[in-house]
């Protein structure tokens, strides 16, 4: 198992694209094919998870493959627009810790709701 950081996934996937004249395709295809991976992920997850089976004859695709496809457009997005997602995840995260910190209920208040 290959515990990458962001840095270096983000790296792997530049060195990748670097090898290919095309290089990154522009924002709007990206965010295309973003949503295209998306949609392949919905299905995933409707086939699983939701009222509509797989047809005998649809291939048998995992959400972990389709996360993994969505996961390297979002880097490959990253990279064309020269975001680092390291620096992305940590001030999204702060957001979170800060703004929302009081928008959800806590475990602890919980557990201190059904004890008292």
């Amino acid at each position: 198992m290959n515990d990458s950081s962001m840095k270096e996934m983000q790296t792997e996937v530049d060195e990748y694209i670097g090898q290919f004249k095309e290089g990154y395709f522009s924002p709007l295809a990206m965010l295309a094919r973003m949503s295209e991976e998306v949609g392949e992920l919905a299905r995933e997850v409707n086939h699983y998870y939701g009222e509509k089976p797989k047809k005998s004859t649809e291939d048998e695709r995992e959400m972990e493959e389709e996360l993994g496809d969505l996961l390297f457009v979002l880097i490959c997005f990253a990279n064309s627009l020269d975001i680092d997602l390291t620096e992305s995840f940590t001030s999204v995260m702060h957001k979170f810790n800060n703004r929302d910190r009081n928008r959800w209920t806590s475990i602890q208040e919980g557990e201190e709701l059904n004890n008292g």
